[in-house]
């Protein structure tokens, strides 16, 4: 699939080249400028940019990549609620939340929830080679059993464009992180 391959490469490439190279004012920087474009709020978008330092320092778990899942499940909006009950800042299911040991309500668990199901998915893919981020990825979004089913990322519409957006996110980021 060449939309899997150009995404999976985008991904990998990206965190290859610009991992440990960061400082972390350039990350709170550009995290916090992407939460602000949603969030006028200084204080919400500091305290969502820290819990997203937080959370990706203490499961080791790409800050940029914690952000950009969160812009596309949420647009880092505290109070939102999916058509399918997802809840929160990265949209957890209450059964995910539950499994984990989370309250999905309790936004910085909700983001620790987050973080560690999204850990648990490129821990579960990082053998499948080149595209493993690319399924832990549509993995978050559809569900780690309908990508081991389709041996890759699901050709269901919704993640398709949730695995782009995210790119796309991702790639965002490190342009702020690069000016």
């Amino acid at each position: 699939m060449n939309l899997k391959k150009f995404l999976s490469a985008m991904i990998l490439s990206v965190m290859l080249i610009f991992g440990g190279k960061v400082e972390a004012a350039d990350y709170y920087s550009a995290i916090y400028q992407t939460v602000n474009r949603y969030n006028g709020n200084e204080v919400e978008c500091d305290w969502i940019t820290r819990a997203i330092l937080y959370a990706s320092s203490e499961y080791q778990v790409d800050p940029i990549l914690i952000t950009s899942i969160m812009e596309a499940e949420s647009e880092f909006n505290f109070h939102c609620v999916s058509p399918v009950g997802a809840v929160g800042l990265m949209q957890l299911m209450p059964s995910t939340a539950a499994g984990l040991g989370v309250n999905p309500h309790n936004p910085l668990e909700n983001i620790i929830g987050g973080t560690i199901y999204i850990k648990n998915q490129l821990g579960r893919f990082k053998d499948w080679g080149a595209y493993s981020v690319t399924d832990a990825v549509a993995a978050y979004n559809a569900g780690p059993g309908a990508v081991e089913k389709h041996g890759g990322v699901p050709n269901y519409s919704e993640t398709v464009h949730y695995v782009i957006k995210v790119a796309n996110n991702y790639k965002n980021l490190l342009t702020l992180i690069q000016s």
